[in-house]
């Protein structure tokens, strides 16, 4: 038996055991399964591994992209550089497990948001500063696309009240990388000046439940182009499953 499961707290939210259990059926890989295991604290991460023996690999989500690092033995040169985790390979001898980590939703979101870049999308605003955002801000540089990130509190960061028109308009790209709207607050989002979003705007929501988030929404209505972190949740487990594999 083989298996393979999440960490994170909460979980509800997350697509990633219905998605990996349909591709086991659909592609008649035996004997494997996927599983949840919402931890409340990363003091509980070792005992998920013990408990579990038949355990190949975890994916990694909020709130821990970032903290999970000292954790493991060893961290790819991409997730080193980006400074999240979101694949951890557990790679077990005869006494010892070793747990490597790497990032594949870098690739997730490039892939997923390139088809959609147009020659007027040359800056974008990140909402949020957690590991995905560190994830986000990689493959902006990657494909040579300016960014600023906004927080409620970070410093060296744009504040939601500096948000002027200007800015707006000058960053046709906006990322949410924030859970604001994600089920089941589904009336949250962003606080950012959607009046001054045109249709030359394009915003992206790595919240894929629901489907259409409000901040998504509020973007469709002004003429944007909009698009949730579905198809990047989708690649990036893909990404992952070579990796568990390779």
């Amino acid at each position: 038996m083989r298996l393979f499961g999440l960490i994170g707290y909460p979980l509800a939210h997350s697509f990633s055991q219905d998605y990996f259990r349909r591709k086991f059926e659909a592609e008649n890989i035996r004997n494997t399964d996927y599983l949840n295991f919402p931890i409340r604290s990363l003091s509980k991460f070792r005992k998920v591994m013990y408990d579990h023996p038949e355990l190949d690999g975890l994916n990694v989500t909020i709130p821990y992209k970032e903290d999970i690092i000292p954790y493991l033995d060893d961290v790819s040169p991409i997730a080193k550089e980006i400074g999240a985790v979101n694949t951890i390979k557990l790679e077990r001898g005869d006494i010892e497990i070793r747990l490597v980590g790497y990032n594949t939703d870098h690739v997730g979101f490039t892939e997923s948001l390139t088809p959609l870049i147009k020659y007027h999308h040359k800056k974008a605003l990140i909402l949020g500063m957690g590991g995905a955002s560190k994830a986000v801000a990689y493959s902006l540089r990657q494909m040579g696309i300016g960014f600023q990130y906004v927080s409620r509190s970070t410093e060296n960061t744009l504040r939601y009240e500096e948000l002027t028109q200007e800015l707006i308009e000058s960053h046709t790209v906006i990322i949410n990388t924030t859970p604001l709207g994600m089920h089941p607050k589904v009336d949250d989002c962003p606080e950012i000046p959607y009046q001054y979003l045109t249709d030359k705007h394009l915003l992206y929501d790595l919240v894929y439940n629901p489907y259409k988030t409000l901040f998504l929404q509020k973007g469709k209505e002004k003429g944007a182009t909009i698009k949730n972190g579905q198809e990047m949740l989708q690649i990036q487990a893909e990404k992952a499953w070579e990796v568990w594999n390779g």
